[in-house]
Order: C-alpha cells, then structure tokens, then sequence
C-alpha cells in the first residue's frame, strides 16, 4: 500500500527563516511566547520532523497545532499518518472519521483510510470503502483511488479483480503508462490474453502510435502461442519507438519459437545494442547459433553469459556440448570438469561426461558416470544405452546382457532393450538364444530392429538372423 508523504524540502526557501520558524515553535510550545503561527507553518513544521524521522516531535507538532487550529482537516490528516506509522490503527481510523465531518473526502484521506482498514485485516471494508466513495472524484483523483483499489485487491491475491480495475483505468485514461505496464504483467499472471486483445486493439484504434499498446497486443498475442500475430505487434512497436529494447526481446523469444533462429539473433542482438549486457541475453543468442550448427559462435556467447555469471554451471555445459558437436572430445572434457565441480550430482552433466569418456575410449570412467546418472534417473534410455554399449566394447558380454535386462524392467519394457541383448548375445557367442530373442522382438517391435543394425552390423552376415529380419518386414510391409 502507498503511504502518504507530505515531503517538506527546506532546501527550496531560505533556511535562516526556517530556524526562524523554528525557533518560533519552540518557543511557542515551551511557554516562552505568544507567538501566533500560520496553520501552513504546523505543516511545514511537521514534515520537517517527518524528514528526520523524529516521529514523536511531528506528533507533539500536530497536536499543538490542532489546539489552535481544531477545524483543521490537513493537520487531522497529518496527525492520521503519524498515528499509523505508530500502528495505533484505531485511533488512526477514529481521526479520519473527523477529518472526513470537516472537509469531506481528499485522496490523502481515502488511500489511509484505506490502509488502516488493510492494518486491521478489514479488507472488505476498504474495498466497499474505496467504491463508494469513487464517484466522488474524476480525473487525476479518481485514477489515483482506482490503483489504491487495484493494489488492495493485489494484497489479498484477487489477482482477475486486480486485471479488472487496470482494464477501469485504461477505459478512462487510455494512455495512462503506469496502467500500461501494469496491464502486461497481470495480462501474463492471469492468463487473461484475450480480453487484454480485446482492449488493446480498441485502445489502438484510438491512439494508433501508443507503443505500450503495441507492445502489449503482442505480449497478449504472445501468451496465445500465436507468436506471428506477436511479431507482428512488436514491430508496428519498434516502428514508433525503435529503442524499445523488451519489445526486441520478445520478438527474439518468439522468433525462437517459430525457429527462425537467424531472425532471433538479429532481435536479441538489438537488445544487446540498447541495454547492457545480460546472461540470459547471450545465452539466447547462443543457443540460437547451436541450432544452426554454428559451434564457435554459440561459443563466444556462452563464454559471455558465463562472464556475467561466473557461478552458472550450464554454461560450462553447453560450451561442452558444442565440443562435443564438432567431436572435440578433449575440450568438451575440460568443461565438464567446471560443470561437475560446481554440481557432482547433475544427471546430465554425468551423462555428457560419461558419453565423451566413452568417445576418449576411457571406458571404465565413462560406465562409473553412466551409472551415477541411472542412479539419479533409473528410466535414463541413453544412460543404460551408453552402458551397454561400453561393456559390448569390453567384450563383457555377459554382463551387457545382464543391463540390458535390466534396463528392459527399469524403463517401463522399452522393447530396444531387448535388441541390446540379442546383440550382446549375439557377441557372446550365444547364436541360439540370439536367434530365438531375435524372432519374438521382430513380433512385438520390428521397427526397433535398427538399433540392432546400428550396434551389431555381423549380425546381418548369418544367414538365419537375416532371414528372420526380411520375414518380419515384409510382414510389417503387408
């Protein structure tokens, strides 16, 4: 909740007629003058106690100043504020009742009147509080309580009511930018992008060159999916304002979306030339780059987004991965190391290790990582995969078979398991069980016999296995 400030800046007139003022005061409240003050000088004196956070003296000022000027509605006011920041809510309240007999209703009174009721957890009140007295006020004022309004219903988490009174705001005061911003960031909250459409397509067709308005039809149209109808938005916004560095920034997300990953550098590079530099700003970029196979470009911007963010381990993850895309096996290792110094128990970090120790033919290594990852995640396809894999380059046959079963039961039956074990099988020696694994997996998955290829071409060199393999897939052609 807001709370008034009735801010005196001394600064701003002579500061010996100031102490002058001041000195007066004292005087007056010690006894020693007669001295006769102006209710604007209690003021004054007020916010000067105010300033220096001498709460107890303001008080002392606002009562000396009411036994003068009793019919005072600023001064009860004034004396309202200080009460709260005492948290003497009633006796706050009890004030403002009498400054409201006196002099009506200000926005000062209503927005702590307000808050005491939101102190003494009457939310209610101060909501039927704040509506009746809206038609009251117009303009300026009425758009000052109608946030008051907004920000009662954000404390107690009546967040659509919070869209409700924002979409108020805008119907009176269309080019309000506090609304405007508002307004996106409840729209996304909410999930209410279809009404924010609505209205922001009716505030443009009113005011055609408000970029908030743009920017915010493509956030709505970007919180639908509908991120083509958001592009196009952002760029009618950086089309009025051209510095409007969120709206590249959205358009650069959107553009990631679609997958036009060229289109995202040029938005997010934009973003770049107009802001300062982010992490979450180059890591994009990179990953664009990766998924255009441009290895070295995506980089250089992790290395940035790492710069910016020593202690972020993924980017020493990605930097690996990108090795790994070029085949450069002994830098994709050098970055791993970091990542797993920082994080030991990351599934995929162990994985990645584990698939490039593999590649380094240090197969030992690679299989003590491949099995921390199923530890962490038993249903891992590519960690027992990989396993398998190592223990076939092994030649431990016997136990490939036996992983292979198990991650048959460990991945809900996942039916390429089965043809890790006819290979191992297979490699064994074991012809016979090979061949008959062999019939009963092309019945229940022929499409997985690929794998099988994949992993073991010699089997295609015995003649029953490939008989087998040609009878099932001209069944599954039939």
């Amino acid at each position: 909740m807001k709370t008034i400030l009735m801010n005196h800046k001394s600064s701003g007139e002579n500061k010996s007629d100031f102490r002058r003022l001041l000195q007066q005061y004292e005087d007056l409240r010690d006894g020693k003058s007669s001295t006769f003050l102006e209710e604007e000088s209690f003021e004054k004196i007020i916010d000067y106690f105010e300033e220096k956070d001498n709460l107890k003296q303001a008080l002392e000022a606002c009562e000396i100043g009411l036994s003068i000027f009793s019919y005072s509605s600023s001064l009860w006011i004034k004396k309202a504020n200080l009460l709260i920041d005492f948290r003497r809510y009633e006796d706050a309240l009890l004030i403002l009742e009498k400054a409201e007999l006196l002099d009506g209703m200000s926005t000062d009174l209503c927005v702590l009147k307000t808050e005491v009721y939101l102190a003494l957890d009457l939310q209610e009140n101060a909501i039927e509080f704040l509506h009746n007295a809206l038609p009251r006020f117009e303009g300026e004022e009425r758009i000052e309580l109608l946030f008051e309004l907004s920000d009662v219903y954000d404390d107690y988490e009546e967040f659509d009511k919070v869209f409700d009174v924002l979409v108020m705001i805008l119907k009176e005061d269309p080019l309000n930018e506090e609304a405007l911003y508002k307004i996106c960031f409840w729209t996304d909250f909410t999930g209410r992008n279809e009404a924010s459409i609505k209205l922001h397509k009716e505030l443009i067709d009113q005011y055609p060159y408000s970029e908030l308005a743009w920017f915010n039809l493509g956030a709505a149209y970007q919180g639908l999916k509908l991120y083509e109808k958001a592009i196009d938005a952002y760029m009618y916004c950086t089309t009025i304002d051209e510095k409007f560095d969120y709206a590249y920034r959205n358009m650069g997300d959107a553009y990631i979306r679609l997958r036009k990953y060229k289109d995202a550098i040029e938005s997010l590079e934009k973003v770049l030339e107009l802001s300062r530099p982010e992490e979450v700003l180059h890591d994009a970029i990179g990953y664009c780059h990766d998924k255009l196979g441009q290895w070295a470009q995506a980089r250089f911007h992790y290395r940035k987004a790492s710069h910016l963010s020593p202690g972020d381990s993924k980017m020493y993850y990605k930097i690996a991965c990108t090795y790994h895309n070029e085949e450069k096996f002994e830098s994709a290792y050098k970055q791993l190391e970091q990542a797993l110094k920082m994080h030991p128990d990351n599934a995929d970090y162990n994985l990645a290790m584990g698939l490039v120790l593999a590649e380094l033919g240090k197969l030992d290594d690679a299989i003590m990582y491949l099995e921390k990852v199923i530890h962490i995640r038993p249903k891992n396809i590519r960690a027992w995969s990989s396993i398998i894999e190592c223990l076939m380059a092994k030649h431990e046959w016997e136990k490939a078979v036996s992983y292979a079963h198990i991650a048959y039961m460990n991945t809900a039956k996942k039916h390429v398991f089965s043809f890790y074990s006819i290979a191992a099988l297979f490699g064994w020696g074991k012809i016979k069980e090979s061949l008959k694994e062999l019939e009963i997996s092309m019945q229940l998955a022929p499409r997985q016999f690929k794998k099988l290829i994949e992993i073991c071409p010699k089997i295609l060199q015995d003649s029953r296995a490939a008989e087998i393999i040609s009878r099932y897939k001209k069944k599954k052609g039939k």
